[in-house]
C-alpha cells in the first residue's frame, strides 16, 4: 500500500507533513511518496539529523504550490506543477492507493473531481467528517462543506453514501440515517429538507439505507443518527458549531481544574479521564475529513496539522484503502428508484 502525501500544503509545510510520514512509517509500515519541493524536503529531514531517506519514505518533485488564494476552478491548468495536482495525478495514474493535502480545499475538491473522477453514478463528491457522540460511537455528517447549494437528489445520494461510509469505516451495520433539519416534524423545512425526506424515505423503503427522518441540530452529538445528511453550507455550521462549542467547553473545564489547590487535586484524579476525552475532540487524533464520492480515497487534512495529525492522517487514509466502497457504492447508488438515479 502507497500513501501519496502533498508536502507542501498546510501551514506548517513541510516540516509537519514530512515529520508526520516518517512517524507512520515507523508506526504504521506504511510505503509514502513525499510530493513537493525536493530540496526543501531534504532540508527539513537534515534539520532533524535524518541523512538518508527512511525505509518507506520516497520523493516525488514538484516545484510549484496550490496556495490558499488560488482560484479553485483554474488550479488544474495553472498549477500543473504543483504538490497537490501532481500528486492527484499519481493517484489517477495508480501510483499510489490514496491522497493526502492540507491544502487548499476547494482545489483539492476540484482536483479530486476532475483527475481522479468520481464513482459512478455520483453527482457530487462531499466531505464526511467523523465526530464522536454521547453514546460512545460517532456520526458522519455529509456534506461538511463541499457543495453549498444541493437538490434533493444530492442529498439522497450523500445518504446512501454516508450509510455505507458507515457502516464499512465505522462498523455499524445498520446506520441510522437523519436529515439535518429545524424539527423533526416530516413537514418541516424548506422546499429542499421537504423533497429531500420524500426521497430518503422511498430510499428507505427498496432498503439502500435505513432512514429515521430528520434530526436536529441539537440531537447530532447526542447520536441521535449515524449519519446526518445536510447540505454543504448547513453541514458546514454544523461541523464548525460543535466544534466550537468543545473547544468552549474544553477550556471551561481547564479553567475549572486550575481555581485552586483543591480542583488542581480534583483534576489529578480525573487526569487519565480527561486526556481521554480530549482525545476524542482532538483532531490531530482524528487524522482529516473524506472526500466521499471519489474513485479512490482522497484525505483533507486540516490546515493547521502538525506531525502528529499527519500521521493520524496516513493512518486513516490506509484504513480508507482497505475499506474501500467504491463497487459497493456504485451498486447502491445505481439501484435508487428511477426518479433519484443519476447518469454521469
Amino acid at each position: 500500500m502507497k500513501i501519496i502525501l502533498d508536502a507542501m500544503g498546510g501551514d506548517n509545510a513541510p516540516e509537519a507533513a514530512v515529520l508526520g510520514a516518517i512517524d507512520a512509517a515507523r508506526e504504521f509500515g506504511a510505503e509514502i511518496t513525499l510530493v513537493g519541493k525536493g530540496e526543501e524536503i531534504l532540508n527539513v529531514m537534515r534539520g532533524h539529523n535524518i541523512t538518508d531517506l527512511p525505509k518507506g519514505i520516497e520523493i516525488a518533485g514538484a516545484e510549484d504550490v496550490v496556495s490558499m488564494h488560488d482560484d479553485p476552478s483554474s488550479v488544474t491548468k495553472t498549477r500543473k506543477n504543483s504538490s497537490m495536482i501532481v500528486g492527484l495525478r499519481m493517484l489517477a495514474e495508480d501510483r499510489g492507493d490514496a491522497f493526502i493535502s492540507a491544502g487548499n480545499t476547494g482545489a483539492l475538491l476540484t482536483g479530486a473531481t476532475l483527475i481522479v473522477k468520481r464513482v459512478r453514478h455520483v453527482r457530487r463528491a462531499a466531505f464526511g467528517p467523523v465526530m464522536p457522540n454521547k453514546t460512545g460511537g460517532k456520526t458522519v455528517i455529509i456534506d461538511s462543506g463541499a457543495n453549498v447549494e444541493c437538490t434533493p437528489e444530492f442529498l439522497v445520494q450523500f445518504g446512501c453514501i454516508g450509510s455505507l461510509y458507515a457502516k464499512k469505516t465505522l462498523g455499524v451495520a445498520e446506520p441510522k440515517v437523519g436529515l439535518l433539519n429545524n424539527g423533526t416534524e416530516d413537514s418541516k423545512g424548506m422546499p429542499l429538507q421537504k423533497e429531500a425526506y420524500a426521497l430518503l424515505k422511498k430510499a428507505d423503503e427498496a432498503g439502500l439505507l435505513h432512514f429515521v427522518g430528520n434530526v436536529e441540530a441539537r440531537d447530532v452529538p447526542l447520536g441521535a443518527v449515524d449519519v446526518v445528511v445536510c447540505d454543504g453550507f448547513s453541514g458546514n455550521v454544523l461541523l464548525k458549531s460543535i466544534e466550537g462549542t468543545a473547544m468552549f467547553m474544553g477550556s471551561l473545564v481547564k479553567h475549572m481544574f486550575k481555581k485552586n489547590p483543591i480542583t488542581m487535586l480534583g483534576a489529578l484524579c480525573v487526569k487519565s479521564g480527561l486526556k481521554e476525552m480530549m482525545g476524542m475532540l482532538d483532531y490531530r487524533e482524528i487524522g482529516g475529513t473524506a472526500l466521499l464520492g471519489i474513485r479512490k480515497p482522497v484525505i483533507k487534512a486540516h490546515g493547521s496539522s502538525d506531525a502528529r495529525a499527519f500521521r493520524s492522517a496516513i493512518r486513516q487514509a490506509m484504513e480508507a484503502v482497505n475499506t474501500n466502497i467504491s463497487e459497493e457504492l456504485e451498486a447502491c447508488l445505481a439501484n435508487l428508484p428511477k426518479e433519484q438515479s443519476a447518469n454521469d
